[in-house]
C-alpha cells in the first residue's frame, strides 16, 4: 500500500499500468473514423462519430478521475507535480506547432497558391480563371464551371464578434475564479467556475449555429475549395479544442464542490486555466486572419 507524501518531498510515485491511454486512442480512433464516414456521407459515419465520443468521454472521466483519487490520496510528491507542470506545458507547445502548421496552410494558399496560378496562362488551367480568395465568391472563377458551387463567406460581425466576446470574457471570469482559490474563497472560485463553463458551452452553441448558417444560407461547405477546407479545419479544430477545455473546467468545478485543492496545492486547476487561455488567444488569431482578413 502505498505511502502518502507531502509535495516537498523527493517521492516520486509511479501509478501502476493501465490501460487508460490504449482506450482513449481506440475511441479517438472511431470518432475521426465517423467524422471522415460522416462527411462523405456514410450512413454509419454518424453511429461511429456518437460511439467512440461517448467511448472516448467514459474513458477519459474515469482516467482524470484516478488521477484525482491518488492526488488526494497524498500520492503526488514534489517532483510529480513539476513533472505535470512540464507535461502541460510541452503539451501546448505541441499545439502551438498544431495551429501553427493551419494558420502557415491557410497563408500559403492565400499569399502564393492562389498568386501564382494567376501567373500562369489560362490554357493551362480553364478559360476566364481569376486568382481571387477566397475562391469561387460571386465573381471569381478559380474552379472549373460545375465543380464548386459558389458560395458566400461570413463577415467579421455578429456571430463571430459575439463568439469573441464570450471567449474573452470566460478567460476574465476563469482568472477572478483563480485569484479567489489562491485567496481561499471557495464559494467565489465555484461560481465563476461555472460561470466559465456556461460560457464555454455558448460558445459551441454559436459555432453549431454559425455551421448551420454557413451551410444552408451561404452554402459554404467543406467541399468549397480551398477556403472551406482551410475555415473548417481551423475553425473546427479549435472548437473541438474548446469542447476539451470546457471539460476539463467542469471537472474541476466538481473536484472544488468536493473540497479539492487549497490555496497552495492545485496545479489542476492551473494546468485547465493554461490551456483556456491557449485557447482563447488561437481564437483571436483566428478571427483576425479568417474572418477579417
Amino acid at each position: 500500500m502505498a505511502t502518502p507524501h507531502s509535495a516537498s518531498t523527493p517521492y516520486y510515485f509511479v501509478p501502476a499500468e493501465s490501460g487508460y491511454p490504449i482506450w482513449a486512442a481506440a475511441g479517438l480512433f472511431f470518432v475521426i473514423l465517423g467524422a471522415g464516414m460522416w462527411i462523405n456521407g456514410h450512413q454509419w459515419g454518424m453511429w461511429s462519430f456518437f460511439f467512440g465520443l461517448s467511448w472516448w468521454l467514459v474513458v477519459l472521466y474515469r482516467w482524470m478521475a484516478q488521477a484525482a483519487h491518488e492526488s488526494e490520496s497524498g500520492l503526488f510528491g514534489r517532483k510529480i507535480d513539476l513533472s505535470y507542470r512540464w507535461s502541460m506545458s510541452w503539451f501546448i507547445f505541441s499545439e502551438v506547432m498544431l495551429f501553427g502548421a493551419f494558420f502557415t496552410a491557410l497563408w500559403w494558399a492565400r499569399a502564393h497558391s492562389v498568386p501564382e496560378l494567376g501567373n500562369i496562362e489560362n490554357s493551362l488551367l480553364w478559360p476566364d480563371f481569376n486568382a481571387a480568395w477566397p475562391s469561387m465568391v460571386p465573381g471569381a472563377t478559380t474552379s472549373p464551371a460545375g465543380t464548386v458551387e459558389p458560395f458566400q463567406t461570413v463577415g467579421p460581425f455578429w456571430l463571430p464578434t459575439i463568439n469573441t466576446a464570450l471567449l474573452l470574457t470566460s478567460g476574465v471570469t476563469l482568472t477572478i475564479a483563480h485569484h479567489a482559490l489562491r485567496l481561499g474563497q471557495r464559494a467565489k472560485t465555484i461560481g465563476f467556475m461555472w460561470a466559465t463553463v456556461l460560457l464555454g458551452i455558448i460558445f459551441l452553441c454559436v459555432q453549431g449555429y454559425e455551421y448551420y448558417h454557413l451551410y444552408t444560407d451561404l452554402n459554404l461547405k467543406m467541399s468549397s475549395g480551398i477556403f472551406g477546407s482551410t475555415f473548417y479545419m481551423l475553425t473546427g479544430f479549435h472548437g473541438f479544442h474548446v469542447f476539451v477545455g470546457m471539460l476539463m473546467l467542469l471537472f474541476i468545478t466538481l473536484r472544488l464542490q468536493k473540497g479539492h485543492f487549497t490555496a497552495e496545492r492545485h496545479f489542476g486547476f492551473e494546468g485547465a486555466a493554461w490551456y483556456w487561455h491557449f485557447v482563447d488567444v488561437v481564437w483571436l488569431g483566428l478571427y483576425i486572419l479568417v474572418y477579417w482578413m
